[in-house]
């Protein structure tokens, strides 16, 4: 009763213009990865209404994440949402009208009270041109975003809190970015096996920085490799396996989105004269990998449109060596069949979505496009599109899909034949 009568006295002291610091809600997003435009905050209604923040220069803005202050534990705050106005009018730049709202608006917010566990509101209500979420935290502060945040920092602190429990993984760096940050990467592998006679497998996420599930998935592919499970002891001994969670370290750092970022973004860089770091770097590993006849398995991770299903980008057959072409399917009924199986359900196409020349002019100069004409006959090269706006698409669910992906690259490799 007691702890009621202060939060109702708290609560009157805040409508009478008391400037007491507790019960006057705000917002900061002075941190990595934050990005917000706010445009109101109701002191009465206890709302905070906001767009995505970000220079659309570098990205679309469609990525939102801040932190609210000054909140009365147990009461409900109301985020009302609006789809960001920014459009970019220099040649060559990529918004010349505002991004579709659909882009920044999942079915439900992910939140968090101490920035480590990350959970979904209640479903959001659509207003007209807003999104309506309510949102009633046990805190005086929460972490709000569009999906459950992933920055540069996380990454550099799992890879090296996993390298220090499995000794079989190095966590190293992939490069410095244009923005002299370091771009995390783990190195895998167990046992005396020289490097030539291993299976090659590189996994990579986040070419668009506002994609933060696909980093979640590159985690729990991480933390299933390097696991007790026999399985994944097997993979370790016999392949050698790269694992970027972030790409765009820059963007995801800044709050920007990524997407269609100036002069080109990362998935649409992969040329003879690649303009961003982190793809050069990662060119140059893979060309090794490939002069050794063991670029066996190639995975960017991303997440698709709203309201897409999970599903696999893929080279068009005609543009595939002929060899490629059963191991791919291969590979994806495999995978296909281990994701289907995740509980809460992710729906899963079993059919690859083809990302040829219909799909966009620099379809040439996509990463697993990239990789599947410079590899070796082999190579297995894929984009994977893990939904975002379903009960499933948490940090859990995510990572269920990494784990589910680990197993099925061990059970395809283990049906190759091995290095001579």
């Amino acid at each position: 009763m007691a702890g009621v009568l202060v939060q109702a006295m708290t609560l009157c002291l805040m409508c009478s213009g008391s400037s007491l610091a507790v019960g006057k809600l705000g917002v900061e997003s002075g941190f990595e990865g934050a990005s917000v435009n706010v445009l109101e905050i109701d002191q009465k209604e206890r709302s905070i209404s906001f767009m995505p923040g970000g220079d659309p220069l570098r990205g679309w803005p469609c990525w939102w994440y801040f932190r609210a202050t000054g909140v009365i534990p147990g009461e409900i705050i109301t985020l009302k949402l609006k789809g960001s106005t920014a459009t970019v009018m220099k040649p060559g730049a990529p918004l010349s009208k505002p991004l579709a709202s659909l882009w920044a608006m999942p079915s439900r917010a992910t939140y968090s009270v101490d920035n480590a566990a990350w959970k979904h509101s209640e479903k959001g209500v659509r207003d007209k041109e807003w999104m309506i979420y309510k949102i009633k935290p046990d805190a005086e502060t929460f972490m709000v975003a569009w999906g459950p945040p992933y920055t540069p920092k996380d990454a550099g602190k799992f890879m090296g809190d996993l390298s220090r429990k499995c000794s079989q993984a190095k966590a190293t760096e992939l490069c410095l970015s244009l923005g002299n940050r370091s771009v995390p990467m783990l190195h895998v592998k167990e046992g005396d096996l020289v490097e030539k006679k291993r299976f090659g497998v590189w996994v990579q996420a986040r070419q668009h920085a506002w994609e933060s599930g696909s980093s979640w998935v590159a985690q729990g592919f991480a933390e299933w490799v390097a696991s007790d499970h026999p399985d994944a002891i097997w993979l370790r001994r016999h392949a050698e396996i790269f694992i970027v969670p972030i790409m765009d370290v820059d963007n995801t750092a800044t709050g920007n989105g990524g997407k269609e970022a100036f002069p080109q973004d990362h998935n649409r860089d992969w040329s003879s004269r690649p303009h961003w770091k982190e793809t050069a770097a990662a060119q140059r590993m893979i060309g090794k990998l490939v002069m050794e006849d063991r670029m066996d398995i190639f995975l960017d991770l991303h997440n698709p449109g709203p309201g897409d299903p999970t599903f696999f980008f893929t080279l068009p057959d005609e543009q595939l060596n002929k060899l490629a072409i059963p191991l791919r399917n291969r590979f994806i009924d495999l995978t296909h069949a281990r994701v289907s199986k995740i509980n809460p359900p992710f729906l899963m196409n079993d059919k690859p979505k083809p990302a040829g020349a219909a799909y966009t002019p620099r379809w040439q100069e996509m990463s697993a496009n990239w990789v599947s004409m410079k590899g070796n006959p082999h190579t297995v090269a894929l984009c994977l599109e893990t939904s975002w706006d379903t009960p499933s698409s948490t940090t859990e669910g995510y990572r269920k899909v990494g784990a589910s992906l680990g197993a099925s690259v061990k059970d395809y490799l283990s049906e190759r034949p091995l290095k001579p």
